[in-house]
């Protein structure tokens, strides 16, 4: 009686039960992890197969809320860490430093994303970096220095993007001319899937958070010109919300 006395005190406290619970816990995250349940409209319309690729959702402009949605299209992205940098913010009780970290994911075929996350630890911080990366992929527009033969392989047209005092300006090249940037660009336009490219910066190039942002940008413009091969007739359909709202009406079973 008096060994089991001690036993049940400490049942009474849970700890015992708790961790129990929490390892099971765990155990169904793991499981929720190969099972994604969209919650987004777009999701779900992505899991039901009705949206075939990313152009779809990029042509529409809709927003991407799930980086299932990104993983489920783009299953060959590679992610890099560009920078983790402490930073810190003075309290009452002295300071506190968390980690801020900078990813750039690509798939070097024409995607590109970048995201930025701070946190008290590094690998939490770049956990929510490759996320928000995911979340902010962008399609990459790719062009021909000189006669259209072959895949695209540089930039399509001179274009510029600007963070802060970092500027970053991306020049056509021909063929077999490479990567001529720096590292941090460099590896940005690698994940992009541009093989050939000038480079011109400007600014405080040093600060590497600015500098990987500028470059970012840049690559975003590509999208921006208006090329006489883009003037055909649209052909406007419905978007995909519109096309597809017998199926969002219903409701989805949990």
């Amino acid at each position: 009686m008096a060994d089991s006395a001690p036993a049940d005190r400490r049942g009474g406290f849970g700890r015992g039960r708790g961790r129990g619970g929490r390892g099971r816990g765990r155990g169904r995250r793991g499981d929720e992890k190969t099972e994604w349940v969209p919650v987004t409209k777009l999701g779900r319309l992505v899991k039901a197969g009705k949206i075939k690729n990313m152009e779809e959702i990029y042509t529409f402009s809709l927003p991407v809320k799930e980086y299932q949605i990104v993983d489920y299209f783009l299953p060959s992205l590679k992610d890099e860490v560009m920078k983790i940098m402490p930073v810190q913010k003075q309290t009452r009780a002295g300071q506190r430093t968390r980690f801020k970290a900078f990813v750039v994911i690509g798939d070097s075929d024409g995607h590109v994303g970048l995201g930025v996350k701070c946190s008290k630890e590094v690998a939490t911080a770049i956990r929510g970096a490759i996320i928000l990366a995911k979340l902010s992929i962008i399609p990459v527009r790719r062009g021909y220095w000189g006669t259209a033969l072959g895949e695209p392989h540089t930039v399509p047209c001179k274009v510029t993007g600007k963070c802060g005092s970092a500027m970053c300006r991306l020049i056509p090249a021909p063929k077999g001319t490479g990567l001529v940037a720096a590292p941090t660009p460099k590896k940005v336009l690698q994940l992009a899937g541009v093989t050939d490219c000038y480079t011109t910066s400007r600014g405080s190039t040093r600060t590497l958070g600015n500098f990987v942002k500028a470059t970012f940008a840049a690559i975003g413009n590509t999208y921006g010109f208006l090329t006489p091969d883009l003037w055909t007739e649209t052909e406007f359909t419905k978007a995909p919300f519109q096309e597809h709202t017998d199926f969002l009406a219903v409701k989805q079973r949990k």
